[in-house]
Formats: structure tokens, sequence, C-alpha cells
């Protein structure tokens, strides 16, 4: 690279990348990183509960990308180049083991985000990159000769040869202005991990109660996921609902997030299955109370909030379930709908589909299709990944490819 100076806007994990892997890649070239925080990598060090969910454990790219809502035909290609074995290998080389857990969900051994914090941190340091904290980037002038003149907010003004731009999602359309003025497609910003709220429904009070697996779908929609289920104090989370709301993202949207939620909390079970279920029960245990005498995998505090549901009284015994209840208890296992009344962030992990159009983005390279020596990496493009790992392997995996062909 001809080139003197890199500029990488946004210091998270996808600008961190790609400044660590440019300054390592060409010596000679002074590699800046702006911030326009005060603070560095505030997603890793929320993310996984403070664990940081490094990457996922799925090592086979075609199955990869079938995470990603949004990106996946682009992010084949990208991840033949960069994949999650590759990011397991390239912080072991850097004396940072991860661990998988049963869900394929990668951590570093320490269990802490601070390890990873500290890992990029340190290596941005070795490789000489400048870091500059507050500052806001508002306005990027194209040169004549294909370099960038930049201004941010407070008077500063900064000139490169190369801009990568990492700046993450955001919610408000306003936040991509200075991106639509540089020629570039904005898709329209959302919410994309979410969990569901319905309030005032008497399920919140089972909070805390889970079932690992469980079929959620949107009435209306096609959308339709499985997983994992937890109740909470305001709705519904866990893995099943966070796939909806991103596999949904526009869909709820258009909605405002007021839309039937459909849960088939036995999905391994028919109809019929459960009626031969409930009649050998009666046969065989005619005289126990249905209550706490239950022939299928659920929660005993859920079972007890269906029997009651259903309107079967404490005291009655198997011998005794009409055949009215025993048809409600039925469609409130398999059949259970929910009212759903607006979102809730998930924990800290905000995640938007939207940003950068695909289209105007050469995933070879990750370079501007509209203007050159101009790049994109992570959350700012339109991609996102449910939850497990994939949007941090989007980030490392885009960086990667972003530092790559910059320095080219």
């Amino acid at each position: 690279m001809n080139s003197k100076q890199l500029i990488v806007i946004g210091g998270g994990a996808a600008g961190f990348f790609a400044s660590i892997n440019s300054a390592q890649l060409h010596k000679n070239c002074e590699v800046i990183l702006l911030e326009k925080s005060s603070k560095l990598l505030s997603k890793v060090r929320v993310s996984g509960g403070g664990r940081c969910n490094v990457t996922h454990a799925c090592f086979d790219n075609s199955l990869l990308v079938k995470n990603y809502p949004r990106g996946e035909k682009e992010l084949r290609s990208a991840f033949s180049r960069f994949s999650s074995a590759d990011t397991v290998k390239w912080f072991e080389q850097r004396g940072i083991e991860l661990k998988t857990e049963a869900d394929g969900r990668m951590f570093p051994v320490t269990d802490s985000s601070e390890t990873i914090v500290n890992c990029l941190v340190q290596e941005a340091e070795k490789a000489g990159i400048k870091i500059k904290l507050n500052v806001d980037v508002t306005e990027i002038t194209k040169n004549e000769n294909n370099t960038f003149t930049l201004k941010a907010n407070g008077g500063g003004t900064f000139e490169c040869d190369k801009l990568i731009i990492a700046s993450g999602g955001n919610s408000k359309d306003t936040a991509y202005d200075w991106l639509k003025k540089l020629g570039h497609t904005i898709i329209k910003p959302v919410p994309s991990l979410f969990t569901f709220n319905i309030p005032n429904n008497a399920v919140t009070q089972l909070m805390g109660v889970s079932v690992p697996h469980a079929k959620i779908r949107v009435a209306g929609t096609k959308i339709e996921t499985e997983g994992p289920l937890l109740i909470t104090h305001w709705g519904l989370s866990g893995p099943a609902v966070l796939k909806a709301s991103a596999w949904g993202a526009r869909q709820l949207s258009d909605l405002n997030y007021n839309f039937a939620a459909i849960i088939n909390w036995l999905p391994k079970h028919t109809e019929e299955k459960l009626r031969i279920e409930f009649a050998n029960q009666r046969s065989e245990n005619p005289a126990k109370l249905i209550f706490n005498n239950f022939p299928v995998e659920l929660p005993k505090r859920l079972w007890e909030y269906f029997t009651s549901k259903a309107g079967i009284p404490e005291t009655a015994r198997w011998a005794d379930l009409p055949k009215k209840n025993a048809n409600i208890l039925i469609t409130s296992i398999l059949n259970d709908e929910y009212k759903v009344l607006g979102k809730t962030t998930f924990k800290e992990e905000f995640v938007t589909c939207g940003g950068i159009s695909l289209k105007e983005i050469d995933f070879s390279t990750m370079q501007s299709k509209i203007i050159p020596n101009l790049y994109f990496a992570g959350e700012i493009i339109d991609v996102d990944g449910i939850t497990g790992g994939f949007n941090f392997q989007n980030a490392w995996t885009t960086g990667w490819i972003a530092a790559q062909s910059a320095n080219s």
C-alpha cells in the first residue's frame, strides 16, 4: 500500500480487529482509531453477561451462514476467508484459550470479557495504533486524489489515504446522515435482538421458569422458531424468542411490536399423544391429584399454571378430569397464545438490522462499490446474526477482510 495513513472509525470489536490487523500487516502505515465515546469495546465488555461470547463453535461455513437473517449470501464467501475456526486460532496465538459450552457458544476459559478486552487493547498498543477518544466524526469529504478529509465535533480535522468505517449499528435514521452524504444507501435500522413484553399477563408470575425446547410462532406471519424459552417478569425471553425477534425484525417493527405469540411448550408431543398420556393417567393413577401428578416433562409451576388456566381444581383427581377441561389443558400446552405489546432489549446487547446496503459493498474486500479506498466492517452494514456469538463473528470476519484489503 502506497498510502501513509489509515483511519478506522469505531472503537468496538470490528474497529479494533480492523485496526490491529491493518497495523500488523503494514508496519509503515500509521493507523489511527477514532471512537466517538469515552469508552472502548463497550459491547465486548457486556456480552454474554460479562463473559464475552467471542464466537460460535460452528465450523461448517455452510451452516454458520444460516444464523444470519441478513447477510447469509454475502457472508458465505467472507467466512471462507476468515471463519470461526480462524477466530479461535487468532486468539489462541495470543494466549487466549476459548471453551465451548453445550449450546455451541464460545467464551474465554476465564469467563471474563476483560480477557478479550485486554488482549485487543494490548495488541493495539503493540502495533502502535493511535487511539483517540471522544472524536465524533460528522462529515467525510472524498478528495480528488481518492483520499479523505474527516471533520469531527469540536472542530477536529483528520486526513487519510484509506478509511475503514466500523462505527456500529444505531436505531436512529439520523445517525447515518453523514454516510448518506457520501452517496451510500442506508437500509432503515430497526432493533433485531429483543424479548417480548406481555404486560399484565398472569404467566409473568412464573418468572424464572424455563423449558429447554419450545416452539414459538407469530400469528399471521411465517415467523416460527424453536429453542429454550424463559418466562420473565415482563414477558418472554430465551433463544426461541430472540431468534424470532431477529428473523422477524422488520415484520415485527411494521406491526409496532403488537402481535400474538403462539407457543407450543412441548413440540415433540402431538395432540393425539397427549390424549393417550392423559388416558393412561386416568386408568393407571385414577386417585392421584392432577395438580401434582403429571405425565409430561414440564416445570411443576408451569403445569400448575396450565391446570389452573383450564379450570381444574387442586383437589381434582385424574379419574375426575372432564373432557372439556382436558381440551383446554391440551390447547394451553400445544397452542398457548399471548398478546405481545412491546419489546425489551436483550440485556445490554443491543443489535440492529439495517445500515449500509449490502449491494454497495464488495464482500471480497469490504470496499465500497461507490467510493474507492472506503471500507466497512461490523454492524454498520446490513448484517446481523441471532444470539450466540454470531454478531461478533461478523465483526471479526469483516474487520479482518477490510484490513487485508486496505493494506493491499
